[in-house]
């Protein structure tokens, strides 16, 4: 139900009418013909370019054909108020009231579905956070973990098949590492050996909690030597862990579909048989890479390895795939793992990269290239850093797990809504300024607090008359009626269902809360001014003043509860 390309469609067919009774002559090509708002100067509710697009083939100044165009459109469009001309040639259009009011009456039908465009439906696998599991989420997950949630809602929001996937890195040498690391921690509570020195360990406080914890349990009853119960333990180690990254994302409010572990694609063969598979196409070889760039050191050393043709598709160089002792390099999981993915069927994959990871968008493209032959289409979004301030200073929490923030911490200092909303309140390409004091006041200032305001102060409305805000609103017995501020309401949520097309062209969901934020700015407005003049009140001696504007509010508050859900953000009812 997007407003503009609706009339944007009626326009152009309209336009094949006139050229078909010979009253203008068309284009080849109508798609530069556009239907968008006016400037904010202007008063109308849509402004249309088509005296521009065809002015040369008509050989007729835009301005003049403009108004030839403007009789035409006034006699075929009864909801037409008034068409303006405005040079250098564009038909500023406005509708009639009984326009709004029918308008009105379609989003009620419509409700938790306004907005979405459910034409196509495809199936995308959208994996995002995949931290390593050697410890809990910090800081840095929290935003590509947002991101990737609310990119996901947003498809399932326009009728798309979704599948969130979480990728557990839990094979190589990181995860060694970690393992040691608990059983260091084990020594320590049992025997009070000291835990080691060594940089390559874990030493956050966590670590000891999941050493308690696999003590109690009692799965294992010999820590002597770490050679004999290395796969127990690293089972129950990566279990606990894990179990610890749940919890993180629960507390942001993201629960994902599938946990794929790379260890049993190693095990089940599917990196092996992927590779095999590359093989077949020709993209393997034995050879050898240049010293990399960024490599200042003289240690490097030219072997032959097993590489992937990564450079046929765009990539900077080759890849290899097999370490020194012949075991899977990183990118070799990958590989597994979104070959894995292409088995699957589906459209198009998704992966949320933090910034550590942008440089390995083309390898792994490259892959997903080669391996479905072309036919899997693949996306790549980077979730830039965090910085934390608080009244204008960088802003330093408690580290108790390691060294570094936790989401548990954010979490708990501001609450899920603000860490929600505040993430996606900027571009993910760009870093993002945290500001403690602004996500915690009460004011303007405060974004996530002043849209669920909005939502509140409707509630209070329908409270106050006993109302609840789903009833059905008769319109019979009254003229139906605007003024300014509530057009200026109308034509902003007619707005959001271009605002979530936006989004979902673009995969950029900060423009979600930038349109909500100003959204609320019209309706906090509108509700000031009541405090002045009684002639824009609500409610007057505990009764509506006008059933249409208490309409209004109904539509406004399905905009702000379907534009907070595909957030994840809560519509309180009272604040």
């Amino acid at each position: 139900m997007n407003l503009f390309t609706e009339y944007n469609n009626k326009i152009k067919n309209f336009l094949k009418l006139l050229e078909k009774n010979k009253i203008i002559l068309l284009t080849p090509n109508l798609e530069s013909i556009t239907t968008q708002l006016p400037p904010k100067n202007q008063k109308a509710d849509f402004a249309c370019n088509i005296a521009l697009v065809l002015s040369k083939i008509n050989n007729k100044p835009p301005y003049e054909l403009a108004f030839l165009l403007k009789e035409e459109l006034l006699k075929k469009f009864e909801e037409f108020e008034s068409v303006e001309v405005a040079k250098p040639g564009f038909l500023n259009v406005t509708f009639k009231n009984l326009f709004w009011k029918n308008y009105l009456s379609e989003i009620i039908k419509l409700r938790d579905s306004f907005g979405s465009n459910t034409n196509i439906k495809k199936k995308y696998n959208v994996e995002f956070v995949s931290a390593n599991p050697t410890g809990p989420l910090h800081v840095g997950h929290c935003r590509g973990a947002i991101l990737g949630d609310v990119i996901s809602n947003l498809l399932i929001f326009n009728g798309h098949f979704v599948t969130k996937e979480y990728y557990v890195n839990d094979y190589g040498n990181q995860i060694k590492n970690f393992i040691y690391s608990v059983y260091y921690r084990i020594q320590e509570i049992l025997n009070h050996k000291k835990f080691p020195n060594n940089k390559d360990l874990y030493p956050g406080n966590y670590i000891i909690d999941i050493a308690n914890k696999i003590v109690n349990k009692k799965t294992i009853t010999d820590f002597s030597k770490i050679e004999d119960i290395y796969e127990k333990l690293s089972s129950e180690s990566l279990s606990e862990s894990m179990a610890l990254i749940k919890n993180n994302l629960n507390l942001l409010g993201v629960k994902h579909d599938n946990f794929i572990y790379e260890s049993d694609l190693i095990k089940n063969s599917t990196v092996s048989k992927a590779i095999e598979k590359l093989k077949k196409l020709n993209y393997i070889y034995v050879g050898k890479l240049d010293i990399p760039k960024s490599d200042t050191t003289s240690e490097w050393e030219s072997r032959e390895q097993l590489l992937f043709k990564s450079t046929q598709f765009g990539d900077d160089t080759d890849r290899a795939l097999q370490k020194n002792d012949k075991t899977w390099t990183y990118f070799a999981g990958d590989v597994g793992y979104h070959s894995h993915k292409i088995d699957r069927k589906y459209d198009t994959l998704i992966n949320i990269l933090g910034a550590d990871h942008a440089g390995y968008i083309k390898r792994i493209e490259s892959s997903v290239k080669a391996l479905s032959q072309n036919k899997t289409n693949f996306l790549c979004k980077v979730s830039q850093l965090v910085k934390l301030f608080k009244d204008g200073e960088p802003f330093k929490m408690s580290k108790r797990k390691g060294d570094y923030i936790t989401v548990e911490d954010l979490v708990n200092e501001v609450g899920k809504d603000s860490v929600r909303f505040m993430m996606l309140n900027r571009s993910n390409d760009v870093e993002l300024d945290f500001d403690f004091k602004k996500v915690t006041e009460k004011s303007k200032d405060n974004p996530v607090f002043y849209v669920q305001y909005a939502y509140a102060r409707i509630n209070s409305i329908f409270r106050l008359l006993n109302l609840n805000l789903n009833d059905n609103i008769d319109l019979k017995d009254e003229v139906f009626s605007l003024n300014k501020h509530e057009t200026e309401i109308l034509k902003k949520i007619a707005e959001w269902p271009k605002c979530v097309e936006t989004t979902l062209i673009k995969l950029e969901p900060h423009i979600i809360p930038y349109y909500l934020y100003e959204l609320s700015t019209i309706f906090h407005s509108y509700w000031n001014m009541g405090s002045q003049n009684k002639e824009f009140r609500f409610i007057v001696d505990n009764k509506i003043v006008k059933k249409s504007r208490l309409q209004i509010l109904q539509v406004l508050s399905i905009v702000i509860k379907n534009a907070m859900s595909i957030l994840g953000v809560s519509t309180p009812k009272s604040m």
